[in-house]
């Protein structure tokens, strides 16, 4: 990888973590703490095995760069326990994630739709962001990251794949008219997986104009807790 200068893009938690198993470990505690049909524990218990997942592929050598991979995993997942401890001391989290804490416990909210909210906000604004923290860690620019962000994205298709078959209720007991139907059928892991790349790549070119560069992460964070809402519509 090239080596570059740092710039100043606001960093968040970056460099609070150094390994993929203390991530993990922070799930399994969050786990413990929340009932199961809490609408963020529904999203942690997702998120949860990704990383587990995520974590045995790179122990097994499934990455070419492992300590790239390793690193965008801990970046990443450092934006959603930065989230949820906001939120569990009172403050306010970013946008995108404000709809999944407010309807957490709503009755009318189903599972399916507190996962692909929350991965809705994972990926919609968080990970840019993570791309970003990894290059200022490594030392390197997006472009270097390239092939592990694909594998790593492949790897979530697959796990949403898994993740919509286990949470969406069966041909029995959903009509094509029920709005959970269309919800789910309306929102793309794939374009915000794509939606993402493009975002980090603005914000690597946008990392000797701080200001420009947080206009940016507000109305990308914005837009993203708009989509997060209307996942998040009642549907009982």
């Amino acid at each position: 990888m090239d080596r570059i200068e740092q710039f100043a893009i606001p960093a968040g938690a970056a460099g609070t973590m150094t390994d993929v198993g203390t991530v993990i470990e922070r799930m399994r505690a969050f786990r413990s703490g929340w009932p199961p049909g809490d609408g963020v524990a529904v999203f942690n218990q997702v998120y949860l095995t990704v990383t587990e997942t995520l974590g045995r592929h790179i122990a097994d050598g499934s990455f070419t760069d492992r300590d790239a991979v390793s690193a965008l995993d801990v970046r990443f997942a450092e934006r959603y326990l930065t989230a949820v401890d906001t939120a569990v001391s009172g403050g306010s989290p970013p946008a995108c994630w404000r709809p999944l804490f407010q309807y957490r416990r709503h009755p009318g909210v189903r599972p399916l739709q507190f996962a692909l909210a929350g991965i809705n906000a994972h990926i919609g604004h968080d990970l840019a962001l993570a791309v970003v923290d990894t290059c200022r860690t490594l030392g390197c620019a997006p472009a270097d990251l390239e092939e592990e962000f694909d594998r790593v994205g492949d790897l979530l298709v697959l796990l949403e794949e898994q993740i919509r078959e286990d949470l969406m209720p069966g041909p029995d007991l959903l009509e094509v008219a029920d709005p959970l139907t269309h919800l789910a059928g309306a929102w793309s892991l794939e374009r915000a997986r794509e939606g993402a790349w493009s975002a980090a790549k603005v914000l690597w070119r946008l990392r000797a104009f701080p200001l420009l560069a947080e206009e940016f992460r507000q109305r990308t964070d914005g837009a993203v807790g708009l989509v997060g809402r209307c996942l998040l519509t009642p549907c009982a």
